[in-house]
């Protein structure tokens, strides 16, 4: 079977590394760590193809360290319990890498505390997800953080270049990058999808050919060909989440739903779907349904616990109630706006009337004169001043065109009359 691309042109060494000069370029953060030889644990957080698994092996050659490897997809906690007995002959001369670890449970990252804790090996994690929120706070705390950035246009077409070389060799045909445009949108800053894609192109244009030229057209010709090809092993991520998000924007279940199961046939994680979601429910339907945010929410939490492949029906019914929500995002809007405003006038002082006054010299000097307080006017509600005096007037919250929030519009010019236009 032939070795891919992707792994025949791995980096072997940190002078071959291309990208992440803040970590591993000259002077570098993680490069002194790595030289100094005293490597802690560590989670390497960032997107798809930027170099976590090339920086494991890297660090393991160097310091000349076991190196064991688990996909969090694939293994459990026995899994873990027989790499730590096998690296306990080590004497703490071990790594063990662990890649997509946000995909571990909580029961599953607690079965590697102790062998960190002791030293017995030095856990290499890697992450697409924020570790905050995806892995628990014990083994956090004894983990070094470095975030990795998406690959910028001079690396992939570095990339490209040395990809180029290798495939002229490999098939005695010249191989010339003329234009990367094409190339750059369908890697999106990830090494792996790069390689795949000129491997690809390669594959399917070699046949009686003198010389292959990658420009836009050719390229995107040969990708648009073999799309389902390139994307079986879920290849266009992003393009899929992007899909699925419109569908459940533009109220659409059926397609909501299909592209959930292209997400679920890929293997993604119900986390990352069910997180999704989580923001959707906010920013696109907001106070039209405020029940969304509460079921996206227990969406989340549910997923969480329930395995693989249940959680796939949590999923649905959550993808369909969201696309057959009524919109709005007018909470989403109003901040926006309100940031926008911030960011133009300052730090604008608290009026007097709405400060507290705790001391005899606060309150001397005027703090909360003048503050009537809501529930003792009818109606609980009182007309009366909460903006700066320059921004007074300022209407950031427009209420959406759906029944709740006509409701919210009515009461809120019925309270506030001319103040605020609604």
């Amino acid at each position: 079977m032939a070795i891919p691309l992707a792994e025949q042109l791995r980096p072997r060494t940190l002078d071959e590394f291309i990208g992440q000069e803040e970590l591993v370029g000259k002077g570098g953060i993680l490069r002194k760590v790595i030289i100094s030889g005293n490597i802690p644990s560590m989670i390497l957080w960032g997107p798809p193809g930027v170099g976590k698994t090339t920086l494991a092996h890297i660090i393991a050659e160097r310091q000349g360290l076991t190196f064991y490897t688990l996909n969090a997809v694939s293994a459990g906690v026995k899994d873990v319990r027989k790499v730590i007995e096998s690296a306990s002959q080590y004497a703490g001369n071990a790594i063990l890498f662990i890649d997509e670890i946000h995909r571990f449970s909580k029961s599953q990252q607690d079965s590697l505390l102790s062998a960190v804790e002791k030293g017995i090996v030095r856990l290499i994690g890697a992450t697409t997800e924020n570790p905050s929120f995806e892995v628990i706070s014990p083994l956090l705390s004894r983990c070094q953080v470095y975030i990795l950035k998406p690959l910028e246009k001079k690396h992939l077409e570095a990339l490209a270049e040395k990809a180029a070389r290798l495939l002229s060799e490999q098939n005695g045909i010249p191989v010339e990058v003329e234009e990367t445009e094409a190339l750059i949108r369908i890697s999106g800053g990830d090494a792996r999808k790069l390689y795949n894609a000129l491997e690809l192109f390669v594959e399917q244009e070699k046949k009686g050919a003198k010389k292959l030229i990658i420009n836009d057209e050719n390229l995107s010709r040969t990708i648009q060909a073999n799309l389902v090809l390139y994307d079986k092993q879920g290849e266009m991520h992003y393009d899929i989440v992007s899909a699925f998000i419109k569908s459940l924007r533009g109220s659409d279940p059926n397609a909501a739903v299909y592209w959930l199961a292209r997400m679920v046939e890929a293997g993604e994680d119900p986390k990352f779907i069910a997180r999704r979601m989580l923001i959707l429910a906010s920013e696109d339907i907001g106070n039209a349904n405020p029940n969304a945010l509460l079921l996206a929410n227990t969406c989340f939490d549910a997923v969480s616990k329930i395995g693989w492949p249940e959680s796939r029906i949590i999923l649905s019914q959550t993808a369909i109630y969201l696309s057959t929500s009524p919109k709005s995002n007018a909470a989403y809007a109003a901040i926006k706006k309100a940031q926008s405003l911030v960011k133009k006038t300052g730090n604008l002082p608290v009026p007097l009337h709405l400060r507290n006054a705790p001391t005899g010299l606060m309150e001397d000097m005027g703090y909360g004169k003048d503050y009537r307080y809501a529930h003792d006017y009818e109606g609980n509600f009182v007309n009366q001043e909460f903006l700066p005096d320059e921004i007074s007037g300022n209407m950031l919250f427009e209420p959406g065109n759906n029944p709740r929030e006509e409701e919210m519009r009515k009461s809120l010019r019925n309270k506030w009359k001319s103040r605020y236009r609604y």
